[in-house]
């Protein structure tokens, strides 16, 4: 613990931010973590916070949580990884990755019962990645296209994606930027069946509604 609390300190992070760190010694208890943070409403537009800005601010959206879980990650020893998602007509998501064994298995920030935590038991990232294909949604249509390999935070400077004050968008082009692999051909994804009524219905659990709502109100 205390090992971890000081790599914590080494990486930006204050004594209390990396001692809380510290104690999330499994990938469910980062996950656990990660979904108790308010999700982010972006009053003030669009954020990319860094994975210090988002303990400051205590919220975050997919990328923002992946950065924390990472960092998390690094500390107990294992590779901060980050996985991308492409879709059209939709929003990227970002997850953080992790394994156990040769499983993949993921850490998932949403603000939807869909696109959550993934159990480590997939044999390679298109595994992992089509897990996701039919909880990744826009109103009726599935909209999950491609996935990215494992990216290494280690690539990139700590400073711009763990303690930076400001947006972190040149991180997330660069992982925005990395080599994507296609799950569906053009013809698939004309003939993906459009979601129905009990689906729809599901779109309206939030985890945190009130956050969502009041973005809406301010415009």
């Amino acid at each position: 613990m205390r090992d971890r609390v000081a790599f914590g300190i080494k990486l930006g992070f204050d004594r209390a931010q990396a001692t809380r760190l510290a104690r999330l010694d499994t990938p469910e208890k980062i996950q656990d973590f990660v979904s108790a943070l308010r999700s982010n409403p972006e009053h003030g537009g669009d954020t990319c916070l860094s994975a210090v800005e988002v303990l400051n601010q205590g919220h975050a959206h997919c990328i923002e949580a992946g950065f924390l879980a990472a960092a998390a990650f690094w500390m107990q020893g294992e590779p901060p990884l980050l996985m991308d998602f492409h879709a059209e007509g939709d929003d990227d998501h970002v997850v953080a990755l992790f394994r156990r064994g040769r499983h993949w298995g993921a850490i998932s920030k949403s603000n939807h019962v869909w696109l959550r935590w993934r159990d480590p038991i997939y044999r390679s990232l298109r595994e992992l990645a089509l897990s996701y294909f039919h909880e990744y949604v826009n109103g009726p249509l599935k909209t999950m296209r491609a996935y990215s390999h494992a990216y290494d935070l280690r690539r990139i400077d700590k400073a711009r994606w763990i303690t930076n004050q400001d947006n972190c968008w040149d991180v997330a082009e660069a992982i925005d930027r990395i080599r994507h692999y296609p799950l569906v051909t053009r013809a698939q994804a004309r003939r993906l069946r459009r979601r129905d009524r009990m689906e729809l219905r599901a779109d309206k659990i939030l985890e945190y509604p009130k956050e969502i709502a009041a973005a809406a109100a301010r415009g």
